[in-house]
């Protein structure tokens, strides 16, 4: 089974470019007034409907901490957070906003996980 998570934008265009330029994630399906982005295994899309959705979380993982400093200093001028160590969930993570106020969160994960980074 696969998924997409959709949200609520007020201006696609920008939301389009933030995500491709700054995140660096890659359009999926482009439906003009909805576009479908993908980051690996990701899949969430946003839907021009004049309002903006911001009770969410998206989280992007990475395979290692040096992926996620390296996201840190690109797009370190919408972080609220910088990267560092979560013991309880044996995480390397940092918090950020997009530019309509979504919560955004940057991870690696410090043990050995199930997921073979080949198929994406």
């Amino acid at each position: 089974m696969a998924g997409i998570t959709f949200l609520k934008t007020k201006n696609i265009e920008k939301i389009r470019d933030f995500y491709i330029t700054i995140i660096g994630v890659t359009i999926w399906l482009d439906q003009k007034d909805c576009i479908i982005f993908k980051h690996d295994n990701l899949l969430f899309g946003f839907c021009d409907r004049g309002e903006a959705d911001r009770g969410c979380l998206l989280t992007f993982f990475f395979r290692t901490k040096a992926e996620v400093d390296e996201i840190y200093e690109k797009i370190k001028d919408f972080a609220v957070t910088t990267p560092v160590i979560n013991d309880k969930y044996q995480i390397y993570q940092f918090f950020a906003r997009d530019l309509e106020g979504r919560d955004l969160e940057f991870q690696s994960f410090l043990h050995e996980i199930d997921f073979n980074w080949d198929n994406f």
